[in-house]
């Protein structure tokens, strides 16, 4: 049975959107493609959504929310500050490589829309530093950390990790290596981080 347009939510149509750009790719999928999906017209979706831009973008950042959501228990979790730095970092590494490697057409999909989303995206990364700050700040509280400036070492964190989950680096992402790599790293910055 198609929806109607009452019963069409925006949660509906970004998913019936993921599945068209799963299909069809960026550069081919379009607001009509979308309606076809969900059986009803484009105007129904432009009610919930003003432009194909802003489609894109809400689809963007709902894909990316979903990463913050998975880590954000993380940072609230019952464990030390060093504990839950490196657990913080093994799931930001282990849900793009998840991304990365169990849908590889949507992951490139969603690499062309975060160009083109860019405020998706810096909103993302800010809410990535921000609970990283969260973690080296209750490291510097409880007298693990010595970080003068939480959230600027939580951006050096960040970037210094980047190989781990910037979307550029995937293609190693699948390498035999790649986990001793990424323990070296963490390793060297838990270290240069202890009080």
């Amino acid at each position: 049975m198609a929806p109607t347009s009452e019963s069409l939510t925006a949660e509906r149509i970004l998913e019936a959107t993921e599945e068209v750009l799963r299909r069809h790719g960026p550069a081919k999928a379009t607001v009509v493609d979308v309606a076809r999906a969900l059986g009803v017209s484009h105007g129904s979706l432009y009610r919930h959504f003003r432009t194909k831009a802003a489609l894109r973008e809400a689809v963007t950042k709902r894909w990316l929310d979903r990463t913050t959501a998975a880590l954000s228990g993380v940072v609230t979790e019952e464990a030390d500050p060093e504990t839950r730095l490196r657990d913080w970092l093994a799931a930001l590494f282990a849900a793009k490589r998840r991304k990365a490697g169990d849908d590889p057409e949507l992951f490139a999909t969603y690499q062309v829309l975060a160009v083109e989303n860019g405020e998706a995206v810096t909103a993302h990364l800010a809410d990535l530093t921000g609970q990283l700050a969260r973690i080296v700040q209750d490291g510097v509280d409880a007298g693990a950390f010595a970080a003068a400036d939480p959230e600027a070492t939580a951006r050096a964190v960040f970037h210094a990790t980047g190989r781990f989950h910037d979307p550029g680096y995937a293609a190693a992402w699948q390498r035999l290596d790649i986990q001793a790599e990424f323990d070296g790293v963490v390793d060297l910055l838990v270290r240069g981080l202890r009080a």
